[in-house]
C-alpha cells in the first residue's frame, strides 16, 4: 500500500502539479506548499520547509534535507543526496547517468548506462544554469558560479565557476 501511495504522489507530482506557479509568484496560492506535501510522499527522504520551482523535474529516488530549495525547471537524476540549507538556482542539472561507450562494434547508445551517486554537501548555494556530472561530491558551504560545468568534485568552502569549472576563491570561516 505505501509503495501505491509513493507511485500517486508522483505521478500526480509529474502530471499535474509540477507545472503550477512557484513560491516567487504572487499568484501562487497553494500550491508551492503542495508540491512540497506531494514531495514527501515520493522522496526518499524530504526535510522539513522544501521549496520546489515550478517545473522541477525531481526523481522520487533522491534526498533532500531541511531548509533547501531546488529551482525552478531544475533536473535532478535519481541517487542524489543535498544537505540542509541548499540554495539552487533556475535551470540547474544533477545528473546521475553516463553511457558505456568502450566497444566500437556497438553503437553507444546500445551499449547501456552507469548510474552513480552525487553528494551535495549543507549550505550550498548552487547558481542559476549549473551543470553537476555524474559521480560528483559537492562539499559543505561551496558557490557554485552560474553557468558553470562541474566536472570535478568541489572541496568545502571552495567558489566555483566556468565551464570547466575550477576554484576561483575560498570561502574562509569566520570565528
Amino acid at each position: 500500500m505505501k509503495k501505491l501511495i509513493r507511485y500517486l504522489t508522483y505521478f500526480l507530482y509529474l502530471a499535474f502539479f509540477r507545472f503550477t506557479p512557484g513560491p516567487e509568484r504572487p499568484y501562487a496560492l497553494f500550491f508551492p506548499a503542495l508540491r512540497r506535501l506531494l514531495a514527501r510522499g515520493f522522496l526518499d527522504h524530504c526535510g522539513k520547509n522544501l521549496k520546489i520551482g515550478s517545473q522541477a523535474d525531481i526523481s522520487a529516488s533522491i534526498s533532500i534535507g531541511n531548509n533547501s530549495e531546488l529551482g525552478s525547471r531544475c533536473i535532478i537524476e535519481k541517487n542524489v543526496r543535498i544537505g540542509d540549507d541548499v540554495m539552487m538556482g533556475p535551470d540547474v542539472k544533477i545528473l546521475t547517468h553516463n553511457h558505456h561507450y568502450d566497444r566500437l562494434d556497438t553503437p553507444i547508445r546500445l551499449q547501456g548506462l552507469e548510474t552513480f551517486e552525487t553528494t551535495i554537501g549543507n549550505d550550498v548555494w548552487i547558481g542559476a544554469n549549473v551543470t553537476i556530472l555524474p559521480n560528483k561530491k559537492i562539499g559543505h558551504h561551496a558557490i557554485l558560479g552560474a553557468g558553470a560545468v562541474i566536472t570535478k568534485d568541489v572541496p568545502d568552502g571552495a567558489i566555483v565557476a566556468g565551464n570547466p569549472a575550477r576554484t576561483i576563491k575560498m570561502r574562509k570561516l569566520s570565528h
